[in-house]
């Protein structure tokens, strides 16, 4: 395929803008709070919408669609459970944590957070849960190169190599440069594109199928069951698809944007704005795969791509039906979705390298200015080995993110929810719930056990494991006397 010029252009501009973005951060960088947390800064805006960017990834755009216009409305149950998990992640934690973190040692990390919060001196909790973050957002990084790839791959006849390289180029950046302020405010902008992407796709691919009726007719025509919630499903199936939502408890980069909140007063507010975001989101992703059924059964002779690779339905949607110049735009979407995630991700392992193995274990003495160029340094790192797992011409994006995204919802998950509603809860019971959840959900992946998703046996497991292992201990005066500091602060300012 030629390289479409307005196309070009418009993604040329719009990586400028990212990075330029990135560049004014770097001006407000003066630390490693900074680099790492944007000196708790963010209002309720930021803290919402860079939540929501930063949660979702390529899946967004290409796995969710992709995945509807294979088999209709039964795969919409994992939206469901996504809509679910995320408001109580924001009712239960998002807040909890906020104070909780301050009251912590002013924790940057989740590993910092659970070493002050558990009081341990012996650094163990610090470098399992540093080792289980690096472990699994590697690969959630290289889900994230895949996404990217597949979208200049596709739009511009690139190489699968080539594009590799392209898409990750411009979020290593901007990311490299900025730190956590580049990154959040860059997310504001990305979740604003992928919003109106999302909203103008589906309109547009119903007014070209011929209305509403018209369009319900081709898809029934195409296959009946794609109306049908409960098509080749089972209870395991549905469990599964909603057990996504147990995921949101434990992403360290989504629980980064509620440390990082100005103040407990701007949750409630981002909490509305962010999920109002995520459902008009999910929304639109459902639609483009629903509506894409009719469009490429009435246009079979533009559906190569798409049969080729199902995941490429709203790209090919985008070129088809808009002007190139708008189908930048849209396609800007994807890349955006992509780049807003994958900084998030880069810049938690590289937190957790520098704050939680450099700075801890090799340079207690570092100056602030060293630190912060240690972490850009573990950006780069972080990323060369995403690139090279992401290499594989043949990985899917939703099954890279799966896996991650159960690992940290089972290890951290009951770790973190836990952990700001009970002040019983124990250092040993928090590493239990660590090690049980992690090693649940890589024994049930292998063993792909009941064809049931590996994050719902992991996060059951670690959360028995946390309870019983803390009954048979009991916490520190000071860890109590600080939860309840951190409680009383909490309901007086929600």
């Amino acid at each position: 395929m030629s390289v479409s010029n307005p196309t070009l252009i418009t993604f040329v501009i719009y990586i400028a803008a990212m990075v330029l973005i990135g560049f004014m951060a770097y001006r407000s960088t003066n630390n490693l709070s900074d680099y790492i947390l944007g000196g708790r800064s963010l209002g309720s805006v930021v803290t919402a919408l860079s939540a929501g960017a930063s949660d979702m990834s390529g899946w967004l755009l290409m796995g969710l669609p992709g995945a509807i216009y294979m088999s209709g409305l039964s795969e919409s149950w994992i939206a469901i459970g996504l809509i679910v998990g995320a408001y109580l992640n924001w009712l239960f934690v998002a807040g909890r944590l906020r104070v909780q973190t301050e009251h912590n040692g002013d924790a940057l990390t989740l590993p910092d957070y659970f070493s002050s919060r558990f009081e341990d001196k012996s650094g163990l909790l610090r470098i399992i849960s540093a080792v289980v973050i690096l472990v699994f957002f590697t690969i959630y990084c290289a889900s994230g190169i895949v996404a990217g790839a597949r979208l200049f791959e596709s739009t511009f006849g690139m190489s699968y190599e080539t594009a590799l390289w392209a898409g990750a180029a411009a979020t290593i950046a901007y990311t490299f440069v900025g730190g956590f302020l580049a990154v959040s405010w860059t997310d504001t902008v990305q979740a604003t594109l992928m919003i109106f992407a999302l909203i103008l796709t589906p309109i547009i691919v119903l007014l070209a199928t011929g209305g509403v009726d018209t369009t319900f007719l081709a898809i029934e025509a195409k296959n009946p069951d794609n109306f049908n919630m409960l098509k080749n499903t089972t209870f395991i199936g549905i469990i599964s698809l909603m057990g996504w939502g147990l995921g949101y408890f434990g992403q360290p980069h989504i629980l980064a944007r509620f440390m990082a909140a100005d103040s407990v007063k701007s949750i409630a507010n981002a909490r509305r704005i962010s999920m109002t975001w995520m459902i008009l989101c999910l929304g639109g992703t459902v639609a483009v795969g629903f509506f894409g059924i009719a469009y490429f059964s009435a246009h079979p002779e533009v559906a190569g791509p798409v049969t080729e690779n199902h995941e490429r339905v709203f790209i090919e949607l985008a070129k088809l039906l808009f002007n190139p110049w708008i189908a930048g735009v849209l396609l800007s979407a994807i890349l955006a979705a992509v780049m807003s995630t994958l900084s998030c991700q880069l810049l938690v392992c590289s937190s957790a390298l520098t704050e939680d193995f450099y700075k801890t274990f090799l340079r207690k003495s570092a100056s602030q200015v060293e630190l912060v160029w240690v972490g850009r340094l573990m950006v780069l790192l972080v990323a060369l080995i995403a690139i090279a797992m992401a290499a594989n011409p043949n990985n899917r994006v939703l099954g890279l993110v799966s896996y991650a995204w159960a690992g940290f919802g089972a290890a951290f998950g009951p770790v973190v929810l836990i952990s700001v509603i009970w002040k019983n809860m124990t250092r040993n019971g928090a590493l239990a719930g660590i090690l049980v959840g992690a090693i649940t959900v890589i024994v049930w992946k292998h063993f792909a056990l009941l064809g049931l998703y590996e994050i719902i046996p992991g996060f059951i497991f670690a959360s028995l494991a946390i309870y019983i292992v803390s009954k048979l201990g009991a916490p520190t005066a000071g860890m109590v006397e600080r939860f309840d500091a951190a409680e009383k602060d909490y309901n007086l300012n929600k």
